[in-house]
């Protein structure tokens, strides 16, 4: 599962490494939340960084209050259901990001559970592979774009504190690999894998990230 990320690389590194250039500036999330606007790349506009809601809402939806707006999707799964095999088809895009939070149940299942963070051993940003869709309100016509993250098995490093984890897309090719139309659905399923573990690094940080309103840089720190 992936329910919390950051996002604070500063902007002209992150245009430089993705190709792409900001639609509005960028500001610094220490704590990014599902229903919070963040920067993703679709396959529709590879080379503009867009802000879209975190929390995926189909196009077909009609009723916005009951739907769900699920904030993951199961890469083994995706081709099972039609919502998330459609967008695979046509709607794929990257969500950039430097780390993720997971939490590790350690006391157990009704326990309290410990906050890790969990980014790459040369600490540089990444992407997560993600779906994307648009849903249009008929009375006032405003589209808003939204997404979910696709979550894997976990490698060995992640397995240890959660079942899941999220797609984390292992290099520019596979990024590009990812928004490219022209190639097939089974391609792009054979790049949703597990990230390499020795690539990547985790610490325990303190119970403020538990919360989406402590948003600044002192959640970042080890746990004391």
């Amino acid at each position: 599962m992936c329910g919390r990320y950051t996002f604070t690389t500063p902007q002209p590194v992150i245009e430089e490494r993705f190709e792409a250039s900001f639609v509005r500036d960028m500001v610094p999330n220490y704590n990014a939340a599902p229903s919070q606007a963040l920067p993703v790349i679709t396959n529709a506009e590879p080379g503009r960084i867009q802000l879209v809601r975190w929390g995926l809402l189909p196009g077909w939806v009609k009723d916005v209050k009951t739907a769900p707006k699920p904030i993951n999707a199961r890469a083994e799964t995706l081709s099972e259901k039609p919502s998330f095999r459609q967008l695979l088809q046509r709607r794929r895009c990257l969500v950039l990001a430097d780390s993720f939070y997971e939490w590790q149940q350690t006391a157990g299942p009704t326990g309290p559970k410990t906050p890790h963070r969990i980014l790459l051993r040369n600490e540089q940003p990444f992407a997560f592979a993600g779906l994307w869709d648009e849903w249009a309100d008929r009375s006032t016509g405003e589209v808003l774009p939204t997404f979910t993250i696709i979550t894997t098995e976990p490698n060995e490093l992640m397995a240890s504190l959660h079942h899941r984890m999220p797609v984390i897309l292992p290099d520019r090719a596979a990024e590009l690999a990812w928004l490219d139309d022209s190639l097939s659905v089974a391609v792009h399923q054979q790049l949703l894998r597990p990230y390499a573990a020795s690539l990547m690094q985790e610490y325990v940080v303190s119970t403020q990230v538990n919360s989406p309103a402590n948003n600044e840089p002192a959640v970042l720190a080890p746990a004391a």
